[in-house]
């Protein structure tokens, strides 16, 4: 199997990212982050104070200082000593593709819930992806789009009473 074949055989199309690019770029991030923390745990204290135990930063601290530490071993590795996977395709043109038709549809409801509310834009958004991802029948997309929803305002909303976003639906209903 080529690395522009997936599982069953078919091609995916050229390599856009190999798994050594990634593995550098992610360590990179990882290293900036961790930096980061470390930074703001020392500003706010990262000690053991007597007679109270650890200052706000003390976990903080140690768990970045440990994901750095880690983030540079991977980073040199990735530097100096490329194995044979590391050509290997991370992403093609096909899978980033397979990605982004779920992960913006995903962006556009975070978005709608800002105007619509959460169960409004979730309606929407379940519907929508059970017939433009899923190819599910648009009646019974309609039918578990607005089910769902329904089905969670009543179980955040009257039995567990934790208000979510609303929209202006819930408003013109009373709500």
């Amino acid at each position: 199997m080529s690395h522009d074949e997936d599982d069953d055989g078919e091609t995916q199309g050229p390599t856009l990212v190999t798994m050594r690019t990634m593995d550098i770029v992610v360590a990179l991030v990882l290293i900036g982050l961790s930096a980061l923390v470390i930074f703001d745990s020392m500003r706010i204290g990262h000690g053991w104070e007597p007679g109270l135990g650890p200052a706000a930063g003390y976990y903080p601290f140690y768990i970045a200082a440990f994901m750095g530490l880690s983030s540079i071993i991977v980073l040199l590795g990735a530097l100096f000593k490329p194995g044979p996977g590391w050509s290997r395709a991370f992403a093609t043109k096909t899978s980033l593709l397979r990605v982004l038709s779920v992960l913006l549809p995903a962006f556009a409801y975070v978005a709608l819930i800002q105007f619509l509310g959460i169960y409004v834009a979730s309606a929407i958004f379940i519907a929508a992806f059970m017939v433009f991802v899923g190819g599910d029948n648009p009646l019974m997309a309609i039918a578990v789009g607005t089910g769902v929803p329904v089905a969670l305002f009543f179980m955040f909303e009257k039995w567990f009473l934790v208000p979510l976003p609303k929209g202006p639906l819930e408003a013109m209903l009373g709500y």
